[in-house]
């Protein structure tokens, strides 16, 4: 059975070469091409059907090409956009790259650069389909939205690394996503029959953390009464993930250094060595080369986590990804949460772009989660977000400065509508796209009463 054909976009304001790119690709049966000489004719063939990949000049008239990235960012979040131009300007492709392009390509055109570059699309879509596509239930890879070459690399490493037993160490800020990495990890493995076990030593005191670890006999301190196995026994044959490695205490650090050099370790109070075949996965938001200086850290416990090492980017470094994952937490909670609302303002969209996400991933879901609590609307608006976010982009002063235009523009559009359904509640707020109830409070708020 042959996969579906991919939809490529082409759109140039010259003629020449939308012909010369359909000439080129005719042969390529993977492909349905399709062109547009301008921005404006090329939203509205995507309004018709969705394009997987588009390929635009940067120098249009009216529209030119960062605009209809902005505009395709906003209402496609899934279809990939290459910036083509003729200009070798270095300023231009850091641009086009940071407003979500995924890459940057030079006239005249080298089909067989972008033949490449249509390889690493089709491999970056394929690996996204299998990981969103898994039957496990408690793995959540799918939370790894992400078409950035940087999570387009970190993927491609999962997939190699996962391959080995190697003890991995990934770093990153919090919130951007270091457990469910852990979790890519072991579900890709060979150990994915076998317990995946998620320790936050940053939670564990000084006094427990051994204990926790490695389990504890009968007597061994006050309040053991009985013999306890620890996280590395319950993990045996599947993978502990050790997050906040960084605060584990040095006397636990020289137990878990034998663990990793001899596979073995005794329970606290014990006297008998137990063998465990348990691989381990660390992270950290610390700075360890910075831990070991200041010897909170052993040097030689951060050689044996660092066999490989990833980075998980942070959410400002790769902002193309935010309509992305704001599409897919804004799905995930008005499902839960039953409600009907269409998806995200252009207004919206453009606030949570703007906004430098210091909590990252994590920090983007809760704000979806909070404006789908507080939405009562078709479409989640600025002032659905937390005031915290609004502040920090000036939404709150553009909603200020034109609230008076706004609430008058709003009133004679609601009147409007109620003559056209002559005052027939239910069918204006249908008409409005918004609920019976939030029409009525509407026309409260704003004094609109049917004509005696």
């Amino acid at each position: 059975m042959h996969a579906p054909k991919m939809h490529i976009l082409y759109v140039d304001d010259e003629a020449a070469y939308c012909r010369l790119f359909r000439r080129a690709m005719i042969d390529d049966e993977r492909f349905h091409i399709t062109t547009a000489e301008s921005g404006e004719e090329a939203l509205r063939l995507l309004q018709q059907t969705v394009a997987d990949i588009v390929f635009t000049d940067l120098l249009m008239p009216h529209m030119d090409g960062m605009e209809l990235l902005r505009q395709i960012q906003q209402r496609h979040p899934d279809t990939f956009v290459l910036i083509l131009t003729g200009v070798d300007s270095t300023a231009e492709a850091v641009k086009a790259i940071k407003t979500g392009a995924y890459d940057y390509i030079l006239k005249p055109l080298d089909m067989e650069m972008i033949r490449r570059q249509l390889d690493k699309i089709i491999q970056h879509k394929q690996l996204l389909r299998e990981t969103s596509l898994t039957p496990d239930k408690e793995f959540r890879f799918a939370n790894l939205v992400g078409r950035d070459q940087a999570m387009f690399e970190i993927f491609e490493k999962i997939r190699q690394v996962a391959q080995t037993d190697a003890t991995v160490l990934i770093c990153g800020e919090s919130g951007t996503g270091k457990e469910l990495i852990a979790e890519a990890i072991h579900v890709r493995s060979a150990r994915k029959p076998k317990p995946f076990i998620r320790v936050n030593c940053a939670a564990l005191t000084e006094t427990l953390i051994n204990s926790a670890l490695f389990g504890h006999e009968k007597g061994a301190f006050t309040g053991a009464a009985a013999r306890k196995p620890g996280y590395f026994e319950a993990a045996s044959g599947g993978t502990i993930f050790l997050d906040e490695i960084g605060d584990i205490p040095i006397q636990t650090q020289v137990a878990l250094l034998r663990v990793l050099e001899l596979g073995n370790f005794q329970r606290v109070g014990g006297t008998e060595t137990i063998q465990v075949d348990t691989r381990i996965i660390c992270a950290t938001n610390k700075d360890l080369p910075a831990a070991i200086k200041d010897k909170t850290f052993r040097e030689d416990l951060y050689y044996r986590i660092n066999v490989i090492s990833l980075t998980a980017p942070p959410l400002r470094s790769r902002k193309s990804d935010i309509p992305l994952l704001a599409n897919f937490f804004l799905d995930r909670y008005r499902h839960k949460s039953g409600k009907n609302i269409a998806g995200l303002a252009k207004t919206t969209l453009s606030v949570l772009c703007e906004y430098h996400w210091p909590g990252n991933v994590r920090e983007l879901a809760n704000t979806l989660e909070h404006a789908v609590i507080f939405c009562h609307e078709r479409k989640i608006l600025p002032e659905h977000l937390p005031a915290s976010i609004r502040a920090a982009t000036n939404a709150d002063f553009t909603l200020t400065l034109h609230n008076s235009s706004l609430v008058a523009a709003e009133a004679a559009l609601i009147r409007t509508v109620l003559e056209q359904k002559d005052w027939h509640l239910t069918h204006a707020a249908e008409a409005l796209g918004i609920a019976r109830g939030t029409l009525y409070s509407k026309m409260e708020k704003l004094g609109i009463h049917k004509p005696s």
